[in-house]
């Protein structure tokens, strides 16, 4: 049967997970959350004072200021984003967001009940849609009896791992804000900038302090994926006051608490102690450059992909090889990314797993597989001065290529003759 909706067929509505770093557990970490692990108490919703602390001052050098009963934590972003989302748009709003997006935005409104609407995002970048796009889209809605509150968006963005403009992220707040849309900030990537000197982050939280939220998941550059733990921070104001009760309310409600062994580990990250720092700038440098070989080998094969900016993912269109996947039998995004995920023996979630069509040839490709098979390699790929010489990351690029060759190659054959 041919597939036409993406909710029909495999957990389309459901991941896939965070990119993971593919590195051993920092030991410095690890002996903080073994030292928490006898304590039986439970840290309390919304998280502990000293967290909270820990998670004001790591917002704070990054240019927004916070106090703590405007911070909460949770374990993990898609219970804050559960949350915020109940709170401004649970009884009636609808939600917005870019296409594509992470694939853990849309479900937590369809959860709710709520409407997800997809914008367009221009062509040099994703996680903030385009600002004329996003008022066409508010437009229709409202045209149809919908009722537009809530956009989120991300500037260091998973999917396409691309950095947005500040000049996009500022035409498209105001142009969201005149909308009286909330924004939610997803800063989850901001810390993973592959050349941070030579590109600009902005937070919309900078620009527009009483009207965005900030949602962080400290897997993003601070914690393994497997201790959960995120950071919501809301505006100031008699509203964010609001906001911030409401979002304890359903925490509260979910009993959506942090472990304690977690969260004396991530209050110690968020401290941002020099083994942390070493330890993120190194991984930071190392997926850069796996990212920069894996996007090279995708676009030399003649697909399309962004050059990566951050993140540890590349976002790549092969809609330039459709008539070599076609005769492999591969026709849209799920057969897509059953093909990739056999041939080169890791995940490549599909493009439909985060707002593109299911006829589009895309997919998100990780570097973290890319290190090695052993917590051995994986530091040796961390430690190397030339990391890409390795023989186990030049072994596992070498494959890479050679699956996108192979197409590539049979899409010339299959190009009829001048």
């Amino acid at each position: 049967m041919r597939r036409t909706d993406p909710e029909g067929h495999g957990p389309v509505r459901y991941g896939p997970p965070l990119p993971g770093d593919g590195l051993p557990v920092l030991p410095e970490l690890s002996a903080v959350l073994a030292a928490a692990a006898g304590r039986a108490g439970a840290q309390p919703v919304g998280g502990a004072p000293a967290l909270l602390e820990a998670a004001c001052g790591y917002w704070t050098r990054r240019g927004l200021t916070c106090v703590p009963d405007r911070v909460a934590a949770g374990p993990g972003a898609p219970s804050l984003l559960l949350a915020v989302t109940a709170a401004l748009a649970g009884d009636g709003g609808d939600v917005l967001v870019p296409r594509p997006c992470a694939a853990w935005w849309a479900p937590y409104a369809r959860l709710l009940g709520r409407p997800v609407f997809h914008v367009p995002t221009p062509a040099e970048s994703g996680g903030v849609p385009d600002p004329y796009a996003l008022l066409e889209t508010v437009r229709r809605v409202r045209a149809e009896g919908g009722d537009p509150r809530l956009l989120v968006l991300s500037v260091a963005d998973d999917p396409t791992a691309t950095v947005a403009p500040p000049e996009l992220l500022h035409e498209t707040a105001e142009a969201a804000v005149a909308e009286g849309l909330h924004l939610v900030s997803d800063e989850t990537w901001r810390d993973t900038l592959h050349d941070p000197h030579g590109t600009v982050l902005l937070s919309p939280a900078e620009m527009l302090p009483d009207r965005v939220t900030v949602v962080a998941d400290l897997a993003g550059a601070l914690l393994p994926p497997g201790w959960p733990a995120a950071l919501v921070r809301v505006p100031s104001g008699a509203a964010g006051e609001r906001l911030h009760a409401r979002v304890l309310d359903i925490l509260t409600a979910l009993d959506a608490r942090v472990a304690t062994p977690v969260a004396a580990a991530a209050g110690y990250a968020l401290d941002e102690p020099a083994p942390v720092t070493e330890r993120r700038e190194a991984a930071v440098r190392l997926h850069a450059r796996v990212a920069a070989a894996a996007h090279s080998a995708v676009v030399a094969a003649g697909a399309l992909a962004r050059p990566p900016q951050a993140g540890r993912h590349l976002y790549a269109d092969l809609s330039p090889l459709r008539g070599a996947l076609a005769a492999r039998g591969v026709t849209d995004a799920q057969e897509l990314e059953d093909f990739l995920t056999s041939r080169l023996g890791m995940p490549a979630p599909g493009g439909h797993r985060f707002g593109d069509d299911l006829g589009e040839l895309r997919v998100r490709l990780a570097t973290g597989p890319l290190l090695g098979g052993s917590d051995e390699e994986r530091t040796e790929s961390l430690t190397s001065p030339s990391p890409l010489e390795l023989p186990h990351v030049h072994r596992a690029l070498i494959s890479l290529r050679s699956v996108f060759d192979g197409l590539s190659d049979d899409a010339q054959r299959r190009e009829p003759p001048r």
